[in-house]
């Protein structure tokens, strides 16, 4: 997909907030660096995080932030390639490869929440209550009980990936009771619900989602279900400029780390479900 393409989001801005983006970009800016493109994730999306953040640097910076939503395998082959300016995501080990690589320059914590297996209430699996999702996955196969695959390389996907794996099985060809959607999250969890069936789910997503949905928490808590999400800009040698805007890139992910974005992610979501959908980590120590 191109940049023309992706979809322009408005929304609401706090003074503190521009204030952040103002000082670290003077406002007169020639046309072609007035954009920047963020590919980030469907769930950052789906949850409704990306429509209130990104928006806060377009008044006062002289950028505007274009969001692609894809999954985080898609949104790490567009940094490769140099189709986004700055991108964020929850593929650490993806990350670290591209990184590693020489694709992208830094990569810094952002935020974390959880992932849970989700179902449908007659649990025919019978998992509900557990904490160790690798046992969960075992007696979904076990039973042959429908499950939604995201099947999109998205980082929920691999995670996904990652959890059958440590089980030693290999999920069937999609097909009978495992069924690959190819969709963000908020469109799995639908298929989910409709089929009766059992999916990995962010946290945030399945809140902002729940009361649309026939599926309850089955599997939360396991130390393997944690969910990071990094910010990473691109090495301008891969894709120099004015393919891509290294400094419109920097400025936002230095935003997304800023103390009054920090501050802002803590509160999303407290109004609604009495708890945060996302855990600010700016400046902790990184084990991801």
């Amino acid at each position: 997909m191109t940049r023309a393409s992706a979809r322009l989001l408005g929304g609401t801005a706090t003074l503190a907030a521009l204030a952040l983006l103002a000082a670290a970009q003077p406002t007169a800016l020639p046309p072609q660096q007035q954009d920047i493109l963020l590919a980030t994730t469907t769930s950052t999306r789906d949850a409704g995080l990306i429509a209130s953040l990104p928006p806060l640097c377009e008044r006062q910076s002289g950028y505007h932030v274009k969001v692609l939503a894809v999954g985080s395998g898609q949104a790490l082959e567009m940094g490769r390639r140099g189709d986004a300016d700055v991108v964020l995501s929850h593929a650490p080990e993806a990350e670290r490869t591209l990184t590693d690589s020489g694709y992208f320059i830094r990569r810094r914590l952002v935020m974390h929440n959880e992932f849970l297996i989700v179902g449908p209430a007659q649990d025919p699996a019978g998992v509900r209550g557990l904490s160790d999702a690798v046992a969960a996955l075992e007696r979904i196969a076990g039973h042959q009980a429908s499950f939604v695959s995201r099947g999109d390389k998205s980082g929920t996907h691999q995670k996904e990936l990652t959890l059958w794996k440590r089980a030693h099985i290999t999920p069937p060809t999609p097909g009978g009771w495992y069924v690959e959607s190819g969709q963000g999250m908020g469109a799995t969890l639908q298929l989910a619900s409709q089929k009766n069936a059992y999916t990995l789910t962010d946290d945030a997503t399945y809140l902002t989602w729940r009361d649309k949905i026939a599926l309850v928490p089955m599997v939360e808590g396991d130390s393997l279900l944690y969910n990071v999400y990094h910010v990473l800009e691109l090495n301008s040698k891969n894709a120099p400029s004015p393919r891509i805007n290294v400094q419109g890139g920097r400025a936002l992910a230095d935003f997304f780390v800023a103390t009054e974005t920090q501050r802002l992610i803590g509160q999303f979501g407290k109004t609604r479900f009495g708890r945060s959908l996302f855990v600010p980590d700016a400046g902790k120590l990184d084990r991801w």
